[in-house]
């Protein structure tokens, strides 16, 4: 998830989701034994099949009704009293990965609407056209700039609602590839996720392992690296023969034209972004600052005015309406559709409200899958039949680490829910911690950011989808579909890569008595 910072004093990450599998925690007994706790699940990722590649339909609302159909569908096999069933659909809607992720999509929806709002795609429109920057090399670049904005932020899901807000309507207006280009910037979150020190992921890999978040960084780095030079290369050669989209004609050189360097002031917005994340602020405070600087510096050279970042649309029977509509951020409006409350930040968080719903069901099901024992029985099978060497032992490691991030669509979530078991057989063969923690990393990084239906995806879609109402240019034809970038996020499928060829190879393999870890950081 990498939606960064815990401060001193902070929760362990780790404890949310490890606790579900705790002795003294009430199980759920199902008809059939403990598979069928994964109906609720099981039934959801067949829904999302369904929807998102054999309907191609992306909608998060048709995924919310599957996810409750698969909940409800659940309790009918559950053996004796429902109310345990019940209480469990609560407790994994409250644990502290899920809401933090919805935290951090609703600041970094309010931070990239308001850049938005504020001119900053006229700005990288400018700059790339100044600079030679065009439909084949676009998308490669916003690879490496995503990489190196996650990086410093820590957060995969902000940066990829930064960047499709912002960079791809920029691309797409300067011909490059949809596709390619989404794919591109769920690569770079990919990059910074995996390698950040300060990203949720990177602590909780480090945390799960007991080993230390410096070692554990530096001694991942050859893989990260490794793959993002190959999807370098991968978005520049795609580039070249996969041909951006038609706009009306002439338009894409009327809006070229008329595009302004004045938009770049918001680089400072990002600056501030970076540098307090690197800095150790948490991320909401990191975001909250660059939301003010954005705010004050649009205000202040005319991009935007007050009543563009929040404004009150008041009825003309509402009380005292009238003697204050001098104010700039109240407006009188004679429909009563129009009543209500608009400007860019409940337009920036109100987008993600939807998935947000839809993400605590997940936890929801997957926390059932968790109580009811489906969850180890996987666990315990395939400890016992498949790790009988330490070739098979990691391999065993990256296809458990995957599936379980087909199961549980925040990564962090399914990092805390599988880290205790890579620990176990990663331990049984005396492998070093950074080495179970990278494995485990690499797998929820990547792979969080694939799936269709899981948070890296649809948080980066649902940014999309706000762009036709943006722009008078971008048409619904020109949205992305999750199930049409699967092949395109090169970063994500050539981790996964790197670390099948490391465990068949033994590539960067260490052992306890090669490098013994330093003792874990809990931030």
């Amino acid at each position: 998830m990498s939606t960064n910072n815990s401060g001193p004093g902070d929760s362990d990450p780790s404890e949310s989701f490890v606790a579900g599998t705790d002795d003294d925690e009430p199980r759920i007994s199902f008809y059939g034994g403990r598979g069928m706790s994964a109906i609720p699940i099981g039934f959801f990722i067949l829904w999302a099949i369904a929807q998102t590649a054999l309907w191609r339909i992306s909608d998060t609302g048709g995924l919310v009704v599957g996810i409750l159909v698969g909940l409800i569908l659940g309790m009918f096999f559950v053996r004796g009293n429902w109310k345990t069933y019940a209480n469990t659909i609560f407790e994994g809607m409250t644990q502290p990965v899920a809401v933090t992720a919805i935290v951090a999509w609703i600041w970094a929806g309010m931070f990239a609407e308001i850049l938005q709002d504020g001119g900053f795609v006229d700005g990288l429109v400018w700059l790339a056209d100044v600079g030679g920057i065009g439909a084949t090399l676009f998308p490669a670049i916003t690879f490496i700039l995503a990489a190196l904005f996650t990086t410093g932020i820590g957060t995969g899901y902000g940066a990829a609602i930064a960047f499709v807000t912002l960079f791809f309507p920029a691309g797409i207006l300067l011909g490059a590839n949809p596709v390619l280009l989404f794919g591109a910037i769920l690569s770079g979150a990919i990059f910074g996720d995996n390698l950040a020190p300060v990203s949720d992921t990177t602590i909780v890999s480090a945390v799960t392992q007991d080993s230390d978040i410096g070692g554990v960084v530096a001694s991942r780095f050859k893989y990260v690296i490794i793959a993002a030079i190959i999807a370098f290369a991968g978005y520049i050669v795609a580039g070249q023969f996969m041909g951006g989209l038609g706009i009306g004609g002439d338009a894409r050189e009327i809006l070229v034209a008329e595009s302004e360097p004045i938009g770049l002031i918001h680089l400072l917005s990002m600056g501030v972004v970076i540098g307090a994340a690197v800095a150790g602020r948490h991320i909401v405070e990191a975001i909250s600052w660059g939301i003010v600087v954005a705010a004050v510096s649009s205000l202040a050279l005319g991009l935007m005015s007050l009543g563009d970042i929040v404004m009150f649309n008041a009825p003309e029977d509402a009380p005292v309406a009238g003697p204050l509509e001098f104010l700039p951020v109240l407006t009188i409006v004679e429909e009563p559709a129009d009543v209500g409350v608009g400007g860019s930040l409940i337009n920036g968080a109100a987008g993600f409200f939807e998935l947000a719903i839809l993400v605590l069901l997940i936890i929801a099901a997957a926390q059932i899958m968790i109580r009811g024992g489906a969850f180890q029985a996987i666990l315990d099978w395939s400890l016992e039949n498949l790790a009988t060497n330490v070739r098979n032992a990691e391999l065993t490691m990256v296809g458990s680490a995957a599936l379980i991030n087909a199961v549980i669509t925040i990564n962090t979530a399914a990092e805390v829910a599988i880290g205790p078991y890579i620990s176990k057989i990663g331990e049984r063969f005396n492998l070093n911690g950074y080495r179970r923690a990278n494995i485990l990393d690499g797998q929820t990084a990547a792979l969080g950011y694939i799936f269709p239906w899981s948070g890296g995806v649809l948080a980066g879609y649902t940014a999309m989808q706000t762009l036709p109402g943006q722009y008078d240019w971008f048409e619904t034809g020109m949205l992305v579909t999750p199930i049409d970038v699967v092949p395109f996020v090169f970063q994500g499928w050539l981790l996964v890569a790197v670390f099948v060829i490391a465990a068949l190879t033994g590539f960067g393999r260490e052992y306890v008595t090669d490098r013994e870890t330093e003792e874990v950081a809990r931030i």
